[in-house]
């Protein structure tokens, strides 16, 4: 399951709040900010997907994330992976360290990562 732009701004916001009324959500967003009723719409969908949860007190829903922001990125990463480049890692590490224009210091940085990685891996 995906999450919409707006989604994904929703949940980012909850992710840096952990958990929040719709109140708290509404000030934290950017300008130009969504209808209440836009937002509850949002929220619904999103608890609907499985995505947020909610205690409610009173009238009032408190909501938190349900998915962990790691999880969904690695989630939406590995699908590119698979969608755009034939289920090769490798061919979308050369496709990124090629079309981002990495500097130097930060190809050294992402070499000495994966160094690391293929020593855990020995």
């Amino acid at each position: 399951m995906q999450l919409t732009k707006t989604e994904e701004q929703v949940m980012e916001l909850l992710w840096k709040q952990e958990k929040a009324f719709m109140k708290d959500l509404m000030d934290e967003f950017p300008d130009p900010k969504p209808a209440p009723t836009t937002l509850a719409t949002l929220l619904k969908r999103m608890t609907d997907k499985g995505f947020v949860g909610y205690k409610e007190y009173g009238k009032s829903r408190e909501y938190y994330p349900m998915v962990k922001k790691t999880d969904y990125f690695s989630k939406q990463v590995n699908g590119i992976i698979k969608n755009f480049f034939n289920n090769s890692a490798s061919q979308f590490a050369s496709f990124f360290t090629k079309e981002t224009n990495m500097s130097t210091k930060e190809l050294e940085e992402l070499k000495a990562i994966i160094d690391k990685e293929i020593a855990k891996k020995k």
